[in-house]
């Protein structure tokens, strides 16, 4: 694979901590000038491995500062070229000090976002799924998003995606061999039985690996939707899981028109609560709109919570809702009763201040959004949905990008069309091809170009 970010005689360097004010900062510098960086700076190399106290400076001039100094010699490194890490002082004065003064020496350069991360990569440290975990690893906001990112960064899907492969790549040992000894009947059904057995045990890994998206839900958020007809009380329930006001409150119908968004943490798994517009016939067209996006994202809901004024409840959606009173027409396709049909909705009964016991004989949550009355148990309840709904594949390495699910359903096609009893066994085997190719683009092994700028770009410089 070309380097297409650095040239081999780069000597990089960049701060790997956080921007601002801290106790410690870390500079990171990757290259074949790091031996001669850390003899003018740091008055000679520390052993390998060891954190060394040094005064850390220009050959010419006053110390800058007294820190920690590690040399990692390549290729035993992060990046595989010859490294060190400069621990020193948090201020930005230090930082900024330290950095001019390794790029007043030759050969030096600021790194680009990623490039540490790339140059482990280009060195064969690192796969991509591996890159991926580690870029997911750092912009974690849960405990479950860094568990699922450490797993990756560690090589899990690595793991499983080249164990299919070295399947994949027994298969076609197995038809080349049938295309070699084609005057051989007995041969060709032999080892043409034994790839099919192979091929149908992939075809079904993959085809379960693709189906389970509690991987991509963790990644992403679990996505939750409130719904219910206007004046429900949705926007006040969406205030008080937030514990701030995000959505504008009025009892004026038809208040909401679009959709407001929350980030939330329920129990270490990452949720995305949706505020939709009140499901009715409209008023108008703006308001047609935002019930025509609420009835979308219902559609896409990982959760579904249904309010229920209890003064007035309607535990049912109607069947169908159209745009506007005018156009009785116009039906919205999937309409609010399609929420019922789902699993995953949970009807929560609202304002149960004003009308105690409306919910008596129901399975419901109730709340009240004014007073904060059972908001948690709402909360608990919605907390234990999202992690069985990210733990649905506990224990097997989940599928977390929307790039593993484009060349995992490439190779899946290409396994389907191998199963296709028309097909001459020259075909077969270049199906088995195809399919190999798109495995090895998951990991790196084969071009993948195109990507490694989207996926680089990702990172913070200094990793």
């Amino acid at each position: 694979m070309t380097r297409q970010m650095v040239a081999s005689n780069d000597t990089i360097i960049a701060p790997a901590s956080g921007a601002g004010r801290a106790a410690i900062a870390v500079i990171r510098v990757s290259g074949p000038g790091t031996h001669t960086v850390l003899e003018s700076l740091c008055g000679g190399v520390p052993p390998p491995r060891h954190a060394s106290l040094r005064e850390i400076g220009p050959p010419i001039g006053a110390p800058i500062d007294r820190g920690l100094v590690l040399w990692f010699p390549g290729p035993a490194s992060f990046t595989g070229e010859d490294m060190a890490e400069l621990q020193v002082h948090g201020s930005r004065a230090v930082v900024r000090e330290v950095i001019d003064a390794v790029l007043a020496l030759p050969g030096t350069r600021l790194a680009e976002p990623g490039e540490f991360a790339r140059l482990a990569f280009e060195n064969g440290k690192l796969d991509l799924t591996q890159v991926e975990g580690l870029a997911d690893l750092i912009d974690a906001e849960t405990e479950a998003q860094a568990r699922q990112a450490q797993a990756q960064a560690e090589g899990s899907l690595r793991a499983l995606y080249e164990g299919w492969r070295a399947e994949l790549v027994r298969a076609q040992a197995l038809m080349e061999a049938g295309l070699d000894f084609a005057d051989e009947g007995d041969v060709v059904a032999d080892v043409s039985a034994k790839a099919k057995a192979i091929v149908a045990s992939l075809r079904e890994a993959i085809a379960r690996h693709l189906a389970d998206r509690s991987g991509e839900r963790l990644r992403d958020g679990l996505r939750v939707v409130i719904a219910g007809p206007p004046n429900a009380g949705k926007s006040s329930l969406l205030n008080l899981l937030a514990k701030r006001d995000v959505a504008i409150v009025s009892e004026e119908a038809g208040t909401t028109r679009d959709v407001i968004e929350v980030h939330l943490d329920l129990g270490g798994v990452p949720v995305i609560v949706a505020d939709t517009a009140g499901i009715r016939e409209a008023e108008g067209r703006v308001e047609a709109a935002g019930i025509t996006r609420a009835l979308a994202r219902v559609g896409e809901a990982d959760i579904v919570l249904w309010v229920v004024d209890a003064t007035a409840p309607v535990w049912e959606p109607p069947p169908a809702a159209t745009p506007l009173k005018s156009s009785p027409t116009s039906v919205i396709s999937r309409g609010p009763a399609a929420i019922f049909t789902q699993e995953n909705a949970l009807t929560v009964l609202n304002k149960i201040d004003l009308a105690p016991g409306a919910g008596e004989g129901r399975d419901v949550v109730e709340v009240s959004a004014k007073t904060g009355q059972g908001i948690d148990r709402l909360i608990a309840v919605l907390a234990d949905a999202a992690a069985e709904a990210a733990e649905s594949g506990a224990g097997s390495p989940l599928l977390t990008r929307a790039r593993h699910r484009i060349e995992l359903g490439a190779a899946l096609a290409a396994l389907q069309h191998f199963a296709d009893p028309k097909l001459s066994p020259e075909l077969k085997a270049e199906e088995l091809r195809i399919a190999a190719y798109h495995l090895g683009r998951l990991t790196g092994r084969v071009d993948v170009e195109e990507v490694l700028g989207a996926i680089f770009a990702e990172f913070c410089i200094g990793k």
